[in-house]
């Protein structure tokens, strides 16, 4: 790195965040609390500072303060390091699955995450079929009503449900189901069969099929699915697909069992 970059980077860093960051670093399970004089000591900041930024992050939210006026890490950053940990576990164990069924179907392999503002394409391998569905990247953020991935994950939240068949639906083909009551029976027929299947719902002429990847309680955690060429997906071929995503839901899903046990909250 060059001076002119290193003085650069130097200007951006806020060394006050720094100083906060590093303190958060001595909180772990060993020891969840800790005091003001101990934080001073280990730390070696003055007194004064250390006192200032923990008083700034309890009032952020990260850290609490404890009845004989230690501290230790609050809630919101648990569980934003938990989500954020499972997620890259999760997306982690799903490549290979991806790529094998990228593998043996030709298909476009997808692994989505839920989010408020639609289904969120976290990884995506692609096969060696001529078509490539390049309506859905990673990145992407697809409505709940369409495509296989978002409906299957809509069909097994509650949440997502009330939330999201209380809108004005867009019809984004000629197939996209937008009537509230038309979509809660589709619903409720893909958490009964386990899987949903897309027919040219959100892009013409590609089909796609999904599974749910549940947690111990069998909370939604992602979906996984495959997409490709619409004729592909019918009779021997559906069937297939249909069985290969499933088997993949089950496997993923026993991972996020693991990341997800109730008996680490």
């Amino acid at each position: 790195m060059s001076s002119d970059t290193a003085g650069a980077a130097n200007r951006d860093v806020v060394g006050a965040v720094l100083k906060a960051c590093a303190l958060l670093e001595h909180f772990d399970t060993a020891r969840p609390v800790w005091s003001l004089n101990e934080l001073t000591v280990a730390s070696g900041m003055n007194k004064t500072t250390v006192h200032r930024l923990m008083t700034t992050l309890v009032h952020a939210g990260w850290v609490a303060r404890t009845p004989d006026s230690g501290y230790r890490i609050a809630m919101p950053l648990f569980e934003i390091g938990s989500a954020a940990v499972s997620r890259l576990d999760i997306r982690d164990a799903a490549k290979p699955v991806l790529q094998e069924l990228a593998a043996t179907f030709g298909d476009t392999a997808y692994l989505m995450v839920p989010a408020e503002s639609g289904a969120v394409c976290i990884d995506r391998v692609e096969g060696n079929n001529s078509l490539v569905v390049a309506g859905i990247s990673i990145g992407s953020v697809i409505p709940y009503h369409a495509a296989a991935g978002p409906t299957v994950m809509l069909a097994y939240s509650p949440e997502l449900r009330a939330d999201w068949l209380a809108r004005d639906l867009p019809a984004y083909t000629d197939r996209t189901v937008t009537d509230p009551t038309a979509l809660h029976e589709h619903l409720d027929r893909v958490v009964a069969q386990g899987y949903s299947v897309s027919d040219a719902d959100y892009l013409e002429g590609v089909a796609a099929v999904a599974a749910p990847i549940l947690g111990q309680r069998r909370e939604l955690v992602a979906s996984v699915s495959i997409g490709g060429r619409r004729d592909a997906f019918d009779g021997d071929g559906l069937d297939a697909r249909v069985d290969a995503v499933q088997a993949a839901a089950r496997r993923l899903s026993r991972v996020a069992e693991a990341l997800h046990d109730p008996t680490d909250t």
